[in-house]
């Protein structure tokens, strides 16, 4: 800008202070950010911040208290003499901590004497709505224990800001509009200690929807029970599970209307362990024999799929294919059930189905035939994959499962089993959150 003197004057922005920045950031209508001061915080860490930024909050002029019953304003009845404290978000790695004196209230609707409701703050909690919220969200990026390292905090804070923000997200989330779910167990803990979890994998909505102690029939059922009503359990027509019995049973019975698909990856992996078998059998016998032990560490040349092998493991599966072994007979028939997979017709299935198990059963190979007699057993269920034109299957569930995984070996596991629920319904939920004056993490 030119004056008229023919200088240049500059034009200056204002500085930008805490109080305007925190009226930016936490909004507080009916309420003032009185002082804000720096002050010398007292901490047993080394690494922590020695300063503190205390942000003294008054009422405006001639504002009324809302009662916290009826959540309506009232007179004032009286004020508190000591200022109760509310840890906020930390700005510039400083630790920033709001004081304010609460009001009581002289309720005429309720005709009684309450606390004020204050709007950063939901009920007696320390810990401002933001800062929760702000704990909760990195809490899905790093463990709980790096989380409060980070920000200066308590674990314990970290802990309870992500379950208040699940339980929100519970008691708000649609359960409607859900046409296909997955039902998986997963171990939890060592010794064969197993939960239940349950996705939603409908197209463009996939999410976590419950998670079961145990893996029995009562779990399931109560569960779906109480989280669907009769007519949305109506509108359910797709399941993915594994061959698990109580699975089968309380999924025929609580949603009649839903196709059971069977969990391609359990199918496989039972097939892996038939073929597994009849080359430990065969192991033995060589032995017993006394010929040259020709399957010595050939195990997962016959478990993995050709185009998984590495090149050694390539090369040793091409020399043991010439001999002729009851594991490599295995292996053949393995491999020729990966066609079944690529009909899309359910006719043809079935017909390329009956002839692999007649192929299968005359090998003579007790694995095998067990294997057949389980696929004969589970046939239609098997159909159910053809007859949902493909478009659910066991890889959405495992993908599913192995963040689970990921959630646990993150926090090197859970001693607590509520505290695991919490966590997965908040990394794998997404569950909505409640409403925050400004958005501090991506």
């Amino acid at each position: 800008m030119i004056s008229s003197s023919g200088q240049k004057q500059t034009t200056t922005t204002p500085a930008i202070t805490i109080n305007s920045l925190l009226r930016l950031l936490c909004p507080i209508k009916g309420f003032l950010f009185q002082c804000v001061e720096i002050a010398q915080r007292k901490t047993l860490l080394k690494s922590s911040p020695k300063q503190l930024i205390k942000v003294t909050i008054v009422p405006r002029k001639n504002s009324r208290p809302v009662c916290s019953c009826c959540h309506k304003p009232g007179a004032t009845y009286d004020t508190a003499k000591d200022a109760r404290a509310f840890d906020y978000i930390p700005l510039w790695n400083i630790p920033v901590r709001f004081y304010y004196r609460m009001r009581r209230v002289n309720c005429r609707h309720c005709d009684r004497v309450t606390t004020e409701i204050i709007p950063w703050a939901t009920g007696k909690h320390r810990l401002t709505d933001d800062l929760r919220i702000f704990l909760a969200q990195w809490a899905r990026l790093l463990s709980w224990k790096d989380c409060a390292r980070m920000f200066h905090t308590k674990w314990d804070n970290v802990f309870r800001s992500v379950q208040w923000v699940v339980q929100y997200g519970l008691a708000h989330r649609d359960m409607k509009g859900i046409t296909a779910i997955g039902v998986d167990e997963v171990a939890y803990t060592k010794g064969h200690s197993y939960m239940t979890l349950v996705y939603q994998i409908n197209d463009g909505a996939r999410r976590l929807l419950g998670v079961i102690r145990d893996r029995n029939e009562t779990g399931l059922r109560n569960w779906l029970e109480q989280s669907f009503n009769s007519e949305q359990r109506g509108f359910i027509q797709y399941v993915c599970s594994d061959m698990w019995r109580p699975y089968l049973k309380v999924i025929r019975e609580t949603l009649p209307n839903a196709l059971n698909v069977l969990d391609r990856f359990h199918i496989a992996k039972k097939l892996n362990e038939a073929v597994d078998e009849v080359r430990k059998q065969e192991v033995k016998e060589l032995a017993n024999k006394g010929y040259e032990p020709v399957l010595k560490k050939s195990r997962y040349c016959f478990l993995k799929r050709s185009s998984n092998l590495s090149d050694k493991q390539a090369i040793r599966l091409k020399e043991l294919l010439a001999y002729n072994l009851k594991t490599v007979r295995a292996y053949q028939i393995k491999e020729s059930f990966d066609v079944f997979w690529s009909y899309i017709s359910v006719h043809h299935a079935r017909k390329y189905l009956k002839a692999w198990c007649a192929r299968t059963m005359g090998s003579q190979l007790k694995p095998l035939k067990k294997f057949v007699k389980t696929l004969r057993n589970h046939e239609e269920l098997l159909m159910n994959y053809f007859r949902a034109k493909k478009q659910y299957h066991s890889g959405m569930v495992e993908g599913f499962n192995l963040k689970v995984g990921n959630a646990m070996r993150k926090a090197f596991g859970y001693r607590n089993f509520d505290h695991l629920c919490i966590a997965l319904y908040h990394q794998l939920g997404d569950l909505p959150e409640p409403k925050s004056t400004h958005r501090f993490c991506g």
